[in-house]
């Protein structure tokens, strides 16, 4: 019994590692404050970039309402399902030969347990068209909050 179970938590742990590999970490644009708070950090809404992990020449900016206060601080408070999304071509695209039709780019935790924002490309091949969609999710039962972002695959500078 003891031999299933650890090859169980082999075969999790490589499941894992393979969903994380294709997503990429978000740089920090900035943040503005939205509430002072006397302890603790403030409330504040954030930007971060990220490019698309296999379509070379799209960039993606994420915004997010971060709790602050002293269990923001922390690092204990849930952070609300509050976000906004853009992606554009910000370069040449060059799409890869085997595109998946969908797949997650952005996965950044919203709490300490079970919540995330995450964001997922989808490839719309009748219009040549990116579709970047942000989710919020809860490991129980899912936030229907979303935002949309599309990009249109052509010609960059002439090329």
């Amino acid at each position: 019994m003891r031999s299933r179970t650890n090859g169980f938590r082999f075969i999790a742990a490589g499941a894992v590692c393979a969903v994380v590999s294709g997503v990429v970490q978000a740089e920090q644009v900035g943040c503005v404050t939205t509430e002072w708070k006397l302890v603790g950090a403030n409330h504040r809404v954030c930007v971060e970039s990220f490019p698309d992990p296999k379509v070379p020449g799209v960039t993606c900016h994420v915004s997010q309402a971060r709790t602050g206060g002293v269990s923001g601080s922390l690092g204990l408070a849930e952070d609300p399902s509050q976000f906004a999304l853009a992606c554009r071509q910000t370069g040449p695209i060059s799409l890869p030969e085997k595109l998946p039709k969908e797949a997650t780019v952005f996965s950044g935790d919203t709490s300490v347990l079970f919540k995330e924002t995450r964001v997922v490309r989808m490839w719309d091949e009748a219009n040549r068209t990116l579709v970047y969609l942000a989710i919020s999710r809860k490991l129980i039962d899912g936030a229907p909050a979303n935002s949309i972002s599309t990009v249109p695959v052509m010609p960059w500078g002439g090329r």
